[in-house]
């Protein structure tokens, strides 16, 4: 998801040789030309091509850990809205009136949609989203990356976790008989050939499937039923690894296939590494910190903390560069290991991600008989934290206590 939409574009290009895909943040004929840099709006970049995308993801990061955003960058998000329900990658103008070559994205879409839901009170924007979504689903039951072209697994992934997000189930969403997960399944590479349990993009101008680890991130998400936010799910059976069924694989075996496949791909150096041309051997970020999400949806922290803690060394420059789409996708990495955001390899990502933008609403402080319960809360902590310390010391514990959620098992 996020930035790496620039890298899929090339990455898919070189690798199969398709249209673009579908988290490409590069040129798409949805974008209009970029005006004056809006205040609402996350980063300094030219929106033309992400805006919305980016601010989608900014403010779902910004409340998965209890920030509210400002009411002015909801408003910016809101106002890109068409009247049709959909969104473009960026509108420069929203007071005219969405069409001549206003491509809609279903990307940004599906994302609006997602932060929408999260800030509250525009429910039925995202509601309006959805629905013209379920309008753009191809008869193979998943979705372009625009309203005209040929389904892909990213776009299909985004789209569910919309579904999910306004509660609607993508199984019983069907286009000539099919489903999403009729997609997903349908580009599960088998595993007993090159790259199994990993899904396609796309198959290729012969009809190959390629392993993606972009698209199977998405994939994995998209077969549990998730969006962008998750917590870490129910540990699968030890040692599990890529299974062929005897049938088609069901939407559960199409995520622990795909989550054997990147733990796999992760566990030697820590990271994916980039598709990019020119760009042999160097670590994809975004694509990691997808996988990790991933990982940890399907329940395999375990396996996700090698490529957690390298993000955690090596992301940081990155994310600096890249802005607030990638702040935010390492909270979302953060909070779907059970991880604290706020301390993250020496950095508070919240803090950083809020100040690509405008400044997030005041914490509201209790007042009257809840600043009493709330002062009495703290005082007990107090105590407590008291007793504990010396039971510690007491029985000669040498271990230095840590403020991270321990792994499981």
């Amino acid at each position: 998801m996020n930035v790496r939409r620039s890298a899929a574009v090339l990455g898919a290009v070189a690798v199969i040789g398709t249209a673009t895909p579908a988290t490409a943040a590069g040129p798409s004929a949805s974008a209009s030309p970029s005006a004056a840099h809006p205040s609402g709006l996350y980063g300094t970049a030219d929106p033309k091509y992400d805006g919305v995308w980016r601010q989608s993801l900014a403010m779902i990061a910004q409340h998965t850990v209890g920030v509210t955003p400002s009411g002015k960058a909801v408003d910016w998000l809101a106002e890109q809205q068409c009247s049709n329900g959909a969104f473009a990658a960026f509108r420069a103008d929203t007071s005219k009136p969405c069409e001549g070559n206003v491509v809609f994205d279903t990307n940004a879409t599906a994302a609006a949609a997602q932060a929408l839901v999260a800030v509250g009170d525009h429910y039925g924007q995202a509601r309006a989203a959805v629905e013209w979504l379920k309008g753009q689903q191809n008869e193979d039951g998943g979705w372009s990356y625009t309203s005209v072209g040929p389904s892909d697994t990213n776009s299909t992934g985004v789209v569910i976790g919309a579904l999910a997000a306004v509660g609607d189930d993508p199984a019983v969403l069907r286009s000539s008989g099919k489903t999403p997960y009729d997609l997903l399944t349908k580009w599960s590479i088998p595993c007993d050939e090159d790259g199994g349990g990993a899904l396609a993009y796309q198959p290729d101008k012969k009809g190959k499937l390629v392993a993606n680890a972009d698209a199977t991130a998405a994939g994995v998400l998209g077969a549990l039923g998730k969006g962008f936010v998750t917590n870490a799910g129910k540990a699968p059976e030890e040692g599990y690894v890529c299974a062929n069924s005897a049938k088609k694989p069901t939407p559960k075996e199409v995520a622990r296939n795909g989550a054997a496949y990147l733990s796999d791909a992760t566990h030697d150096k820590g990271h994916l590494t980039s598709a990019l041309p020119g760009a042999k051997d160097q670590p994809d970020y975004g694509n990691t910190a997808d996988a990790v999400v991933a990982l940890a949806a399907q329940g395999w922290t375990k396996q996700a903390t090698k490529p957690y803690a390298w993000l955690e060394k090596n992301a940081l420059p990155w994310a600096k560069q890249s802005g607030p789409a990638a702040y935010a996708e390492l909270i979302l990495a953060a909070h779907a290991m059970g991880e604290n955001p706020h301390s993250f390899g020496g950095t508070d990502l919240v803090q950083a991600l809020n100040a690509t933008g405008p400044a997030p609403q005041p914490v509201k402080k209790p007042t009257g008989h809840e600043a009493a319960k709330s002062d009495k809360s703290d005082s007990d902590y107090g105590v407590w934290w008291i007793v504990g310390t010396g039971l510690v010391a007491g029985i000669g514990i040498g271990f230095l206590i840590s403020s991270r959620r321990k792994q499981q098992p």
